[in-house]
């Protein structure tokens, strides 16, 4: 060993080496208790789904294996910070020897202390760095530790854990976070000049950038002595990097879902779900690549969600649009939103299971006016127009809303809240709350609740919780179905039927898919939200289209917003596997059926066993079967007033008429159907026309309807 040039420099080291042992950890305790400050969460095959921040004081990135570290970047802190690293034990004699005692214990520099001496003061709180630096105690300290630390490990063991745990500038900690902070990628990359700045941090963490880049400059003419480095431009590169905040993690397709599992998966990291994340990203591109096509109609956000009907999974979760939206935190998944039209195949579950109705049961779909406690409800068709009779089958496969709010007034708002409730959407009113509204979703529900109680339809009427962290899956209610079997079934029949929902969406319609599923689409009030929800044999999918503000969107309907992401997921579940149409289940028989009047079609039509019947038509009024077709009001020269006073679209005129299957016409167009009709009037002198079953005028009476702008006797 080399003489000591100072006596008390040679005094302190005999205390060192008469010092008790340092309590140093293993390798493999230090690298099992190392913790990233961004918690991975995977899905269910342990594929990185998202990186969540979970350490706010310090940047830690993943552990790294040395293999794994970039040889540029292992070289240039050997050269920089330990150039005999592999020749001493722990502690570099010759280093120490030939400095003076202030050179040795000086913070400022680390001319003598060794790799393994700063990974012992890493490793030991009582001998890490103060504000003021260490003590003489803890330099003694750590002196010794670094002698264990030799005896105890081997030098590839230190010089990766030195790695992952040597702090660089500012909060970033190890190499993975400066790699990819600074650098923009993982530590196997890093070439010459990123090494260097890299080493040269460690140096001096908080120099400024002419400082680091430098030091980095004396690293590489060292690294490459034979070549000449750029050190303007390494000056440039340097500072552009040292002015990088970002840590973008490798990959982030869920950060909804990311939150949630973190929040419920107690300490257990990284944090494993049920999702998938092939699907995943697929799912979130589908999203992103309609709202795209959807750009010109006042759309921006969207939100889907995959469940396994078996077990209740979450196999997707997209809560928004993400670089789309204007509000990408809010998670679309949860949010509550009315649910338009998707309420209805849960009315006529229950209709049916009440045996109110069957399939085959025609409903008149038809001007209406259903007097509430807050005046008169008139609900209205989404193309502004009347079918005529038509049967249960066709009203739901086609979304009418008159035939839905008949049926409610059959059963009660109160009684379909409970019905809603027992499937697992939790109404924050009770049904009276909402009125006959509810049949048409009036009421606000999550994604997510909806997507599941779709799920309760495609399980037969099971209701079961969905769950997104690996486990058992959640037991279905103990106290029988939340929906009747047999007419969860029937609903499920008509939702999958192209020729039932012809009406509205024609046959070619993107709600028609290679293999078995059911759907249905909804639109809530002012277009402000639409929805396309469905199930195939395995899988159940909810997809939500609209504006996380709450803004209306412009002319985007139930075919053209929600529903072809829906048939994309759908398609990409079932590329390989098939799906094929539930067994009917006991207390269910098939029919064959007739309607009166030529109304629909004859077929086979499924019925709960006992309601089953061969003939449907409507039952003559014995008032008026033999009269001739006539209008009873208004009547001929009516001259009709509009009250500047009061909303026009409050305005309206009722038009009364005896006769069957009659037909109304205004100015020579197809106006409404049935015995009764609302209109609303505009200015002007107007035909009205009473057509008979043969499409034949019956009956005609001549109005005026005054108001501002138009003047008294003018002519058409």
């Amino acid at each position: 060993m080399t003489s000591f040039r100072c006596p008390l420099l040679a005094l302190a080291l005999a205390a060192v080496l008469a010092a008790p042992a340092w309590a140093i950890p293993g390798f493999d305790e230090v690298r099992r208790d190392f913790r990233p400050s961004d918690t991975a969460v995977l899905d269910r095959d342990g594929v990185l789904l998202q990186r969540v921040r979970t350490d706010a004081h310090v940047r830690r990135g993943d552990w790294i294996a040395l293999a794994d570290i970039s040889p540029a970047l292992r070289s240039a802190m050997l050269l920089s910070e330990d150039k005999r690293f592999y020749e001493h034990s722990g502690v570099d004699w010759r280093a120490v020897s030939a400095a003076a005692w202030g050179n040795v214990w000086n913070t400022r520099t680390r001319g003598a202390s060794t790799i393994t001496m700063q990974l012992a003061g890493l490793l030991d709180d009582d001998l890490r760095r103060a504000g003021g630096g260490r003590s003489l105690a803890q330099k003694l300290g750590q002196t010794v530790a670094a002698q264990q630390l030799e005896r105890g490990w081997r030098k590839d063991q230190i010089l990766e854990a030195y790695l992952n745990t040597v702090p660089f500038r500012g909060e970033i900690v190890g190499i993975d976070a400066l790699s990819r902070t600074l650098f923009g990628k993982a530590p196997h990359g890093l070439d010459a000049r990123e090494a260097a700045v890299a080493a040269a941090l460690v140096r001096a963490p908080n120099a400024k950038p002419a400082q680091v880049a430098q030091r980095a400059c004396e690293l590489m003419r060292a690294m490459e002595p034979a070549g000449k480095p750029d050190c303007d431009a390494l000056d440039m590169f340097a500072n552009a990097a040292l002015q990088r905040r970002a840590f973008d993690p490798s990959e982030g397709i869920a950060p909804h879902l990311a939150r949630r599992a973190l929040k419920d998966a107690g300490t257990a990291r990284p944090v494993r779900t049920t999702l998938r994340a092939p699907l995943q990203r697929f799912a979130l591109d589908a999203l992103q690549r309609q709202l795209r096509e959807l750009r010109g109609r006042n759309v921006e956000d969207g939100a889907l969600v995959v469940l396994d009907n078996a077990s209740g999974e979450v196999l997707a979760w997209v809560g928004s649009s993400g670089t789309l939206s204007r509000a990408a935190e809010v998670d679309g998944v949860l949010a509550q939103r009315q649910p338009g039209s998707t309420l209805k195949p849960f009315l006529y579950a229950q209709a049916i299971a009440e045996r109110r109705l069957t399939a085959a049961s025609l409903l008149d779909d038809s001007s209406a006016q259903i007097n509430t406690a807050g005046g008169l409800y008139i609900p209205q068709n989404y193309d502004r127009q009347f079918k005529g009779y038509v049967s249960v089958r066709t009203a739901l496969a086609a979304s009418l809303n008159v035939p839905a709010v008949r049926t409610l007034v059959m059963v009660s708002p109160e009684a379909f809240a409970r019905q809603l409730r027992a499937a697992g959407l939790p109404l924050a009113q009770n049904g009276d709350y909402y009125g006959y509204s509810l049949a048409l979703g009036s009421a606000e529900v999550s994604l997510l609740t909806l997507t599941n109680a779709y799920r309760t339809l495609a399980n037969g009427g099971r209701f079961g919780d969905t769950r997104y962290l690996p486990g058992p899956s959640p037991a279905a209610r103990d106290n029988g179905n939340a929906i009747d079997a047999r007419a969860a079934f029937i609903v499920g029949d008509i939702l999958a039927d192209p020729n039932a929902r012809a009406r509205t969406f024609g046959l070619d319609s993107v709600l028609g898919t290679r293999f078995w599923s059911a759907v249905k689409t909804g639109t809530s009030k002012d277009m402000r939200d639409n929805w396309a929800i469905g199930w195939s044999g395995r899988y159940t999918v909810g997809v939500w289209v609209g504006n996380a503000s709450g803004a209306p969107m412009w002319e985007v309907s139930g075919t053209s917003g929600a529903a072809p992401v829906w048939a994309q997921l759908m398609g990409f579940l079932h590329r390989h596997e098939p799906s094929r149409a539930p067994a009917p289940p006991a207390g269910v028989v098939q029919a064959r059926v007739r309607f009166g009047d030529d109304l629909e079609a004859a077929r086979a039509e499924w019925f709960i066993a006992g309601t089953e019947q061969p003939v449907f038509a409507i039952a003559p009024d014995a008032s008026s079967a033999e009269a001739a077709p006539r209008i009873t009001a208004p009547s001929d020269g009516t001259i009709i007033a509009l009250d500047p006073d009061i909303p026009p679209n409050r305005q309206r005129v009722r038009f009364e008429a005896q006769g069957r299957g009659v037909q109304w016409r205004i100015d020579g167009k197809p106006f409404a159907r049935g015995p009764s009709a609302q209109w609303l009037p505009w200015p002007g002198r107007h035909v009205v026309e009473l057509l008979d079953a043969r499409g034949q005028v019956a009956d005609q009476v001549r109005l005026e309807v005054r108001g501002a702008g138009v003047v008294a006797g003018a002519k058409r």
